[in-house]
């Protein structure tokens, strides 16, 4: 059954900035005494808030600064000002959206002002988004609360049971099942099994979605 809404988390699924996050974050925290590459920090980190990271990272044995979360951010910020990708084929897939007269809207547990950094490098995909960028910033809790996805959802006037969420971290897949939305996991890096074992149905390609949607 066609949704009547579609919600996209935005990194790792409408840009590719997550091997750019995750290696700034796994620099930062070698300097800072937890030595981590690019590939531990997305299987630890991947969906979650900065806020916990460095959490999590403390009580592993980093010495961070107070003023981390601040920072990293800030790192990060610039190193994706200096290119990031769109996920290829998401275009089409907005493409097929418009075509069937379904809406969408982005939720993510980022700040808005990473998105408007790695979408507005896309100024024709930004245009399509504009007034239906959620952050996390905009509710009570980040993912894997519901929040953002009913936030989302009763900003386009849609029943939750009547969305689906395009996701592709357990936090975000978590979410999306606590607010009673179908899931669509997109994993083209691994099988989607912990995609699946949070209710997701797993997918390789954005080829595919539209598919997947009924479209």
């Amino acid at each position: 059954m066609r949704p009547a809404a579609v919600l996209f988390d935005c990194d790792g699924v409408l840009v590719d900035s997550e091997p750019v996050t995750d290696r700034v974050i796994a620099e930062s925290l070698t300097r800072h005494g937890l030595t981590f590459d690019a590939g531990e920090v997305h299987a630890l980190f991947l969906g979650g808030t900065m806020a916990g990271v460095a959490e999590t990272a403390r009580r592993l044995g980093a010495d961070l600064p107070a003023g981390w979360v601040e920072s990293i951010y800030e790192e990060m910020f610039a190193a994706l000002a200096r290119g990031t990708a769109l996920i290829p084929g998401i275009e089409a897939v907005l493409d097929a959206l418009d075509a069937a007269g379904i809406p969408y809207a982005v939720g993510s547990n980022g700040p808005h002002r990473k998105m408007e950094i790695t979408l507005g490098q896309h100024p024709g995909l930004h245009r399509r988004l504009k007034g239906r960028i959620f952050s996390r910033h905009d509710v009570g809790r980040p993912k894997p609360a519901p929040d953002l996805y009913l936030h989302a959802a009763a900003a386009l006037g849609v029943a939750p049971a009547a969305a689906a969420v395009v996701e592709d971290s357990v936090p975000g897949a978590r979410a999306a099942r606590a607010a009673g939305m179908t899931c669509f996991g997109y994993a083209p890096r691994d099988d989607g099994a912990r995609l699946a074992a949070e209710g997701a149905r797993p997918f390789a390609a954005m080829a595919d979605l539209p598919a997947l949607l009924g479209l």
